[in-house]
């Protein structure tokens, strides 16, 4: 395993706790010796993962849509090779094929699609990828209720809960990582 995937908000004005952890995150994923796959943002908790993973020696790749870099400025991003895709599909699709692990920081809907996706497709067998949530601030509670009100209504097998991880730290995340 060599590159994790990290999904997380691009969005500022955000609780400072959530860019510790995403500042953490980046530290071990450097420190372990990973590179990182990211949405290529400079902003938010996308901008504080890859500058410390950076800093941690880590080769970060960004991978953005071309509408969404055609509406923000790239100056001092951390990336060493930088991916523009034709749409969010085709970005997910990319990270995807890059990665060998996932973290989800906190972060909005998209965080949450990419995510679920590819739980999605570890539950049908397209990936074998450990995943792990950061409950940075218990951010992550309620999705895991609900993902148990899902297996407990019968729209997923129990043994799906196993697939992914919520870990309380970023040093518990990556101990499920490696």
């Amino acid at each position: 395993m060599k590159n994790i995937c990290v999904y997380c908000s691009a969005s500022d004005g955000i609780d400072e706790i959530y860019y510790r952890d995403a500042e953490k995150i980046g530290n071990l994923i450097g420190k372990n010796g990973f590179d990182l796959v990211y949405g290529g943002s400079d902003f938010g908790l996308m901008g504080a993962v890859s500058k410390s993973a950076k800093q941690n020696q880590a080769k970060i790749c960004g991978v953005m849509p071309e509408k969404i870099y055609n509406m923000i400025n790239h100056e001092g991003s951390f990336c060493d090779e930088f991916i523009l895709t034709n749409n969010i599909r085709d970005r997910k699709a990319k990270m995807d094929e890059l990665s060998d692990g996932v973290i989800a920081l906190a972060g909005g809907y998209g965080t949450l699609d990419e995510v679920i996706e590819i739980i999605d497709l570890k539950i049908i067998g397209y990936n074998t990828k450990p995943i792990v949530f950061l409950n940075t601030n218990n951010y992550y509670e309620n999705l895991f209720k609900f993902f148990e009100q899902i297996v407990k209504e019968n729209f997923a097998r129990k043994e799906s809960l196993k697939l992914f991880y919520l870990a309380q730290t970023p040093e518990e995340a990556m101990d499920y990582i490696n």
